[in-house]
């Protein structure tokens, strides 16, 4: 399969060799059975790095838009994605969310391993964002282990618009499993939705030791794109 292949015959012991990654908890995912791998998100090369550092092959759900580019660049963006067990969602919202969520719930449901971001994208400026309640709702209605993990210095080796990666240390640390059987039967419920995602974004920025910051990241960086435009040295025309 394409994508043990990358991970243990080419891009792994690349990787491993270059960048000597530190990793840190392993034995916290489970060696079999569906979990749910929930981490902060600082760079596209995130999807990258956390994979490796566990045995189990991990599912994402990434957007549509990296599976639909055209010639030949779009198809190499389509290949990679799909070699590394990405599979396309839409995320505009309403019927997409659900399909987005039913998609992530059969990965599930085949007993595999499903990453997240919480935070719905890239941090903007390295700090840590809140999360989206979507992946409470996820957790309640599988019924899976959650384990947390924090990806540190992927910023420094992609920053948001890099071409090309640069080699800087990263460290992947993996914590021990969260349980929220006790909000079994509430995914209906918004604020055990939120208490939830801000449970496990506290989690995460521990693990981190990024700072909180309890404003969604689009948001931020929907500020800082109209700034950038309204200002001075922008281009105009």
């Amino acid at each position: 399969m394409l994508y043990w292949w990358l991970k243990n015959g080419v891009l792994g012991p690349l990787l491993q060799t270059v960048f000597r990654p530190t990793i840190q908890g392993q034995h916290h995912v489970p060696d079999k059975g569906a979990a749910i791998v929930v981490s902060n998100h600082l760079s596209f090369v995130d999807s990258i790095f956390l994979p490796l550092s566990i045995p189990r092959r991990m599912t994402y759900l990434a957007k549509s838009d990296y599976f639909t580019g055209k010639g030949l660049r779009g198809a190499l963006v389509k290949l990679f994605f799909t070699a590394t067990g990405q599979l396309p969602i839409d995320r505009a919202g309403g019927k997409a969310s659900e399909a987005s969520l039913n998609t992530g719930l059969q990965v599930l449901g085949e007993g595999r391993v499903l990453g997240l971001y919480p935070e719905g994208t890239r941090s903007p400026d390295g700090r840590l964002y809140r999360g989206r309640t979507g992946v409470a709702r996820m957790v309640l209605e599988a019924n899976v282990p959650v384990i947390p993990a924090a990806v540190i210095g992927t910023e420094r080796v992609m920053p948001l618009g890099a071409k090309l990666p640069r080699v800087r240390k990263v460290m992947v640390r993996i914590g021990p499993p969260m349980d929220f059987s006790r909000f079994a039967g509430m995914e209906g419920d918004r604020f055990v939705l939120r208490a939830i995602t801000d449970e496990i974004m506290y989690t995460i920025a521990r693990l981190s030791g990024q700072e909180y910051v309890d404003v969604y990241a689009s948001t931020v960086r929907q500020q800082l794109a109209r700034s950038e435009a309204s200002s001075p040295g922008a281009s105009v025309g």
